[in-house]
């Protein structure tokens, strides 16, 4: 039996984010806000923190500084009961943070340091020790630069071979983005980008033809975020749309991480795909309604509540 239910890979950040800010003061002056919080944040952290929420086995492949930021994502995860076990130090570089400026309407203009992260390196021989788990979800493409050299495709490839279902997640896509993915995608079962981030990659303006270009290029299956508009899924057989549900939105900073993190957790979990992404989208709505990646969401009951009681957005 695997030791973990999920392996998350990849990009993790100290996020320092203060609400809400109008404008930046002008000089040296002072400007007054309600709440300013730390915590762990990237595509792979907002991931396994709301994962381990939903009380699923989880561990964490990382690279952090040796600094304080990289003390207080270990000692937020040993909270969470996340394993650290997989999690590399780095003296090279300084862990991986953001600044974040919460707008009123929820919208969270960054100032982003790359640091430790773009030196997470997993070698081959430490593959198996990566996929001692049923699922890997991999997420931080486009900001992890020694493992975008070639090496994310080949863990990925392994994971397949070892019988885990994958699910992939990017960041900052650039034009050469898609070279990446043409490696990546045949050994992804979901391909989890918002829908801005597949429409940019493509080259089409909808998500159906977005997700038959991923889909072409060897994705099992594409789940498109899209914020209060819910998810698009495409399967190579079926396509639906999962609606957002309704809440006052605060910050709206790890709500995709903290969809797919619920996702996983869902079919790891043994829910079928479609009530994976209403899992999904139900952390992605509470993590909205407070400040922080994993901010809103407390454990399964209180979402699955959420769920029974919650509208949806039509």
């Amino acid at each position: 039996m695997p030791k973990f239910d999920v392996i998350f890979v990849g990009l993790t950040i100290l996020d320092i984010a203060g609400r809400p800010v109008e404008a930046i003061p002008a000089g040296g002056g002072v400007a007054f806000i309600d709440e300013i919080r730390l915590n762990p944040a990237g595509t792979a952290a907002g991931a396994v923190m709301n994962a381990a929420k939903l009380g699923i086995r989880t561990a964490a492949v990382a690279c952090l500084g040796q600094d304080e930021k990289a003390d207080f994502i270990l000692a937020t995860y040993a909270r969470l009961g996340i394993d650290c076990s997989l999690v590399q130090r780095t003296d090279k570089a300084a862990t991986s943070a953001t600044m974040l400026t919460i707008r009123p309407n929820g919208e969270r203009p960054a100032l982003h340091c790359r640091g430790a992260s773009d030196h997470l390196f997993v070698a081959d021989d430490e593959f198996d020790a990566v996929c001692d788990a049923r699922f890997l979800h991999f997420g931080g493409t486009g900001l992890l630069a020694a493992m975008d050299g070639g090496q994310s495709a080949r863990l990925l490839a392994h994971a397949k071979a070892r019988g885990l279902t994958t699910s992939f997640d990017l960041i900052a896509p650039n034009a050469g983005t898609m070279a990446l993915l043409r490696d990546l995608l045949p050994h992804v079962d979901y391909f989890m980008p918002s829908l801005e981030e597949a429409t940019f990659l493509s080259g089409r303006d909808t998500p159906e033809a977005a997700a038959e270009t991923f889909l072409q290029l060897g994705a099992k299956a594409c789940i498109f975020k899209m914020g209060g508009r819910g998810s698009y899924v495409r399967t190579a057989d079926r396509a639906f749309t999962v609606p957002a549900f309704k809440v006052a939105v605060s910050d709206t900073t790890g709500c995709g991480d903290s969809y797919c993190g619920a996702f996983v957790a869902g079919l790891a979990k043994g829910l079928d795909l479609e009530m994976s992404c209403r899992l999904g989208s139900a952390v992605a709505a509470l993590v909205a309604t407070g400040l922080g990646s994993d901010a809103g969401v407390t454990d399964l009951r209180q979402v699955e509540t959420f769920m029974a009681t919650a509208d949806v957005i039509v």
